[in-house]
């Protein structure tokens, strides 16, 4: 496993979403309904609400020619947050054997967001990737390479990727900061607008996205 400053200094650096604070911003769902994006995300063609449809569309005409944004996951139900929460809570103990559930609940938000908070249940983020003519560029790490996994080079600010990689994140952050999306520090991919996370980070009063049950 590759080794790099991420796993541990860096989870002491940002924000979790199972940080109270998150949970502590007010909920104002403003009813925006979700789409489909088109076939220019890429095959996925995942379901998000409309106003951050409509941003990525502008972070995508951002973009230098000849390259693009590849959505792998928009909204999420919530069994599938359940599942994955579970599934990624076991590998995290079975590392782990002494954790109590307090750390368990800690680390497993590095991955994946508690239910009453996660972006991918209110529609409210996508995961995605740069990509070119001839495939998906070089991002460091593949989308969803656990913090395990990759020795903590899926945190946005990890060190120890290629020059070209860091290069990438940097556009894609461009990009995507300039249409008004926020970044989740341990997950170089996941991007969300409207959420609880985006309102602490960006100072808005409350969210305007709250959990999406279809």
């Amino acid at each position: 496993m590759r080794r790099t400053r991420g796993s541990g200094d860096l989870c002491d650096m940002v924000i979790l979403l199972s940080d109270p604070r998150v949970l502590a911003v007010p909920l104002r769902d403003a009813g925006v309904p979700l789409v489909r994006l088109g076939r220019e995300f890429g095959p996925a063609r995942a379901r998000v609400r409309a106003d951050l449809g409509e941003r990525l569309g502008w972070a995508r005409a951002a973009l230098p020619p000849g390259v693009g944004l590849r959505v792998v996951e928009g909204h999420r139900d919530i069994a599938r947050q359940k599942q994955i929460i579970e599934l990624y809570g076991a590998q995290v103990r079975a590392a782990r054997p002494t954790i109590d559930e307090a750390g368990l609940h800690h680390l497993v938000s590095r991955f994946v967001a508690p239910v009453e908070v996660a972006p991918h249940v209110a529609g409210a983020a996508v995961d995605l990737t740069l990509s070119g003519p001839d495939g998906d560029l070089d991002m460091g790490t593949p989308i969803d390479a656990t913090p395990e996994e990759s020795g903590g080079a899926c945190y946005f600010a990890a060190d120890g990727i290629s020059a070209q990689a860091r290069a990438n994140r940097m556009l894609l952050a461009r990009v995507l900061g300039g249409a008004g999306l926020v970044n989740y520090p341990t997950e170089w991919w996941h991007w969300s607008y409207g959420d609880r996370y985006w309102a602490l980070m960006t100072g808005a009063p409350a969210s305007l996205h709250g959990p999406v049950a279809a």
